[in-house]
């Protein structure tokens, strides 16, 4: 596969994540909010407690994929 597909099929998962995380529609898909969420992310990314968000955030979004794999009995 070419870079440029690679890079595509990759810009692509990241925003199926945005809307999968239910941002788009909490948001109205306003991109300005979106990004600067995103850029919120960031900030805290670059302080002191880095390592903890992202501990937080793993756990969060592995369970969240797990959930998605292995959908409730009750569905």
């Amino acid at each position: 596969m070419s870079q440029r597909r690679q890079r595509t099929r990759h810009l692509i998962e990241l925003g199926g994540l945005i809307v999968k995380a239910g941002i788009v529609d909490l948001t109205d898909d306003d991109r300005a909010v979106i990004l600067g969420a995103l850029l919120d992310v960031r900030h805290r990314l670059q302080g002191e407690h880095r390592e903890q968000a992202l501990s937080l955030w793993r756990r969060r979004g592995s369970r969240a994929f797990e959930s998605i794999r292995q959908p409730s009995a009750e569905s």
